[in-house]
């Protein structure tokens, strides 16, 4: 196997590590246990089903941890590409993981509340439900504020596969077509009341994830399709 493609499904792999684990904590333990319309019916969930929730959040670890990690293993892949814009790639990046991890302490603190008998004991059930879908909306708009970040990656990225000679270009589209995605929807939350009742965020941010997940695949899986790399580009 050719240096190139060791690189190649090196960063397909911690992507993979990325993907998986993105989904199992962002999509399917809220899914799982959360009702943003009942909050009884959360503290519930969350209170007898700890260790799904605890998973969760080791997920989220796993997912920043090797979100942090990916960036340097494609600037190894594409940094001959464009220097600069592959230094804007992993900059961008960097950027977001330090506010995804100390997001997670609204997590942690749902943690406290449920567990910490001395704690509860100065509130009723009814305040204790609040508290935690007040700490899990403060989750959820960590999450909103640091996707801005993860559209913005994607367009440095998007450029440089798109410029490469070894991956194909269509990945490059829809990664940058994906930052637009990400930014329409991180604008929509914010500007517009009730944005999600539009039913237009899944749509909008479908190239992000095409492109992420096949990007992912054709990394680990077909590698880089050449040795041959554009000619370094230092502007």
């Amino acid at each position: 196997m050719s240096n190139q493609n060791v690189k190649a499904r090196t960063a397909g792999f911690i992507y993979l590590m990325v993907v998986l684990s993105g989904i199992f904590s962002l999509m399917y333990v809220p899914n799982q246990l959360i009702d943003w319309n009942d909050a009884a019916s959360t503290f519930h969930n969350i209170s007898t089903e700890q260790t799904l929730f605890r998973y969760g959040i080791l997920g989220h670890v796993i997912c920043y941890t090797s979100f942090f990690m990916l960036p340097l293993a494609l600037y190894r892949l594409l940094h001959k590409v464009h220097h600069k814009v592959a230094f804007i790639m992993i900059l961008l990046v960097f950027v977001s993981v330090p506010i995804s991890f100390m997001n997670l302490t609204h997590k942690l603190t749902v943690l406290n509340i449920i567990n910490d008998t001395q704690y509860q004991a100065n509130f009723t059930i009814a305040e204790l439900q609040s508290q935690v879908m007040f700490y899990l909306n403060q989750y959820d708009n960590g999450v909103l504020l640091v996707s801005l970040f993860w559209g913005l990656w994607l367009l440095p990225f998007g450029y440089l596969v798109f410029k490469s000679n070894f991956l194909p270009k269509v990945l490059g589209v829809l990664l940058m077509l994906g930052f637009f995605g990400y930014t329409v929807n991180f604008l929509g939350h914010i500007i517009i009341e009730d944005y999600n009742s539009l039913g237009i965020a899944k749509y909008i941010s479908m190239p992000a994830s095409i492109a992420e997940i096949g990007t992912c695949l054709w990394l680990l899986v077909f590698g880089a399709k050449s040795d041959q790399l554009s000619s370094p580009t230092l502007q």
